[in-house]
């Protein structure tokens, strides 16, 4: 039966209704919290609901999962939008629960989508209810609960955290409507694999532009959706980049070297471009932090506190308004002094280590906190810095004898590390005159 046959009932229900889960085993996606023994298959298989919060993007089975929650143990199902309800509709929400409680004991599990959009007040009046036992309360959040739930209420539900869908589990979204919906309209490979990037992990919206070509297709007669239909269907929503392809990767490296290179405007550009193509804003904060340890170090320690401000400011927004705070942070540090001496050190480091052989603690700088230790001549002859001229120990050494004198971090003449440089070079004077006072004595 293609999508032109079903019954008027049918057409009028949205695929990604149709293609709802009835039960647990048909969930695509989750599996770190459905699998065999993980916590939310415990949960259902417990025999005792509980409330919780579900908090995931859009699109990943917050709903799907209360329902199937309802299904699996017999209670009664209602939904409330914390984007259309208020305080009128959870008391009415109450008394239902209280009338089926009363006629046929049936325990209730109320729903709440969006349950950050609800203030303070109305998330209280929930709490005497789910204490009570009349209600298993399940919230569902695309914003972090921390932040969004009252401690209260989240103090009482357990929260688990759900997953963008991966392109395995897209894919499987894709064959499952294939086989039962579309009536042997087919989808090219290419064609599948930019559904599946544009979707961006959202099941949902996978769904309903996979149905929105297969109508086009079935009025034009057509049994193959290809890119040329797939064009002609979403238009401008077709994002142009492949996040599993090399064009992600190659605009990633556009922003990051744009950012070393000090260019605040191809910074913008490419961290614009790759909002656009959807790429998930929390990656995006992941690379300026890295940016700003890696390119921009002590030359403007302040690039990386910025960095993560602005990631912090988007987990409170979220998209499209913490995206701003991003672009500030991109365009700071396009903008800061530039240096690399802290990761070449690191690096350095690193791999002397890996060849080196492992050293003792020379026993100056041991900890003595036994009479037995202190007998040894563990950190006897330790000089503190704070007692010392200027607060520092001149000619005192704290590597391992054998690796002494190494200068790993070189600081650049850019920014902070300009006085960074001067006072390490200040210090060292001190060293070598108090190396050769200790000869002359």
């Amino acid at each position: 039966m293609t999508l032109a046959e079903n019954p008027p009932s049918q057409q009028n229900t949205p695929l990604a209704e149709r293609l709802r889960p009835r039960s647990l085993d048909e969930v695509i996606g989750q599996q770190h919290l459905l699998g065999i023994g993980k916590a939310l298959r415990v949960a259902f298989e417990s025999g005792t609901p509980h409330s919780m919060i579900l908090w995931g993007p859009p699109g990943v089975g917050k709903t799907t999962l209360a329902r199937l929650m309802a299904t699996a143990f017999e209670a009664e199902f209602i939904a409330l939008s914390a984007v259309l309800s208020g305080v009128k509709e959870i008391r009415e929400a109450v008394e239902r629960a209280q009338v089926i409680r009363a006629n046929s004991q049936r325990s209730t599990i109320l729903f709440v989508d969006e349950v950050h959009r609800f203030n303070k007040s109305q998330q209280d009046a929930f709490l005497p209810h789910v204490e009570s036992g009349l209600l298993t309360f399940i919230g569902a959040t695309t914003e972090n609960p921390s932040f969004e739930v009252n401690n209260a209420l989240l103090s009482r539900a357990a929260v688990y955290v759900l997953k963008p869908l991966d392109n395995d589990d897209l894919a499987a979204l894709v064959a499952r409507a294939c086989s039962k919906e579309l009536g042997g309209i087919l989808i090219e490979p290419k064609a599948q694999a930019s559904l599946i990037a544009n979707a961006d992990g959202d099941g949902r919206k996978l769904l309903n532009n996979v149905e929105l070509c297969a109508r086009t297709a079935t009025n034009k007669g057509l049994k193959i959706i290809d890119s040329a239909l797939l064009a002609e269907c979403l238009g401008d929503a077709l994002r142009r980049f492949d996040k599993g392809g090399d064009a992600f990767y190659d605009q990633i490296s556009a922003l990051h070297k744009s950012v070393r290179g000090s260019n605040p405007d191809a910074a913008l550009y490419w961290l614009v471009r790759m909002l656009d193509g959807g790429t998930d804003p929390r990656y995006l904060a992941r690379r300026l932090i890295r940016m700003a340890s890696e390119d921009i170090g002590l030359a403007d320690p302040r690039a990386l506190r910025i960095a993560l401000d602005a990631t912090e400011t988007y987990e409170r927004l979220g998209s499209p308004e913490g995206e701003l705070a991003l672009a500030e942070a991109v365009v700071y540090l396009a903008c800061a002094a530039k240096s690399n001496a802290v990761y070449t050190a690191y690096n350095a480091v690193r791999a002397f280590i890996a060849k080196d052989s492992s050293r003792n603690v020379p026993e100056h700088l041991r900890n003595a906190p036994t009479k037995l230790m202190k007998q040894l001549g563990y950190g006897k002859l330790y000089r503190y810095a704070h007692d010392e001229p200027n607060a520092y120990a001149a000619g005192e050494t704290y590597l391992p004898e054998e690796i002494a004198n190494q200068r790993w971090y070189q600081p650049v003449a850019r920014g902070l590390e300009i006085k960074i440089a001067e006072k390490l070079a200040y210090l060292r004077d001190l060293d070598a005159a108090a190396e050769k006072a200790a000869k002359e004595r």
